[in-house]
């Protein structure tokens, strides 16, 4: 079974007092990267490797940082916050920049490569209930 990830953004945020009382420029505003809506989608083959190249550029470095590691969880096919989330293949996060946060969406792709691995996918529950969750 091949494993795509892709990253929806969800929501950016702005805390326009956080950026008055500490930055340099206290009218930085919202995120100038991401917009809420967009979709990526992540391959790790060998012709092309985005979670090596970084998103070539398409991504944001302290986003990157933030999400690299369940990017990474999701294209090998693991569950991505067993017991987290109401769905094991998907997580939710954000950017470590605090007056300006994005939120994104992380979800893993199940592509079956044969009859027995379509099979098998159609049978499994990866979904998590309030009894399942584990919350520290």
């Amino acid at each position: 079974m091949r494993h795509e990830c892709k990253i929806t953004v969800l929501e950016t945020t702005c805390f326009p007092e956080l950026q008055k009382k500490y930055l340099a420029d206290p009218n930085s505003g919202p995120c100038p990267f991401f917009k809420a809506g967009e979709e990526f989608i992540l391959k790790r083959t060998p012709e092309r490797d985005d979670f090596y190249h970084l998103m070539n550029g398409k991504f944001c470095g302290e986003a990157w940082d933030a999400v690299s590691w369940y990017v990474y969880t999701a294209l090998q096919g693991g569950a991505i916050m067993k017991g987290w989330t109401n769905d094991d293949r998907v997580m939710i996060a954000c950017c470590n920049d605090g007056t300006r946060p994005v939120v994104f969406k992380i979800e893993r792709v199940d592509i079956p490569e044969n009859d027995d691995e379509r099979e098998w996918l159609e049978k499994q529950d990866f979904s998590n209930t309030a009894e399942d969750a584990y919350t520290g």
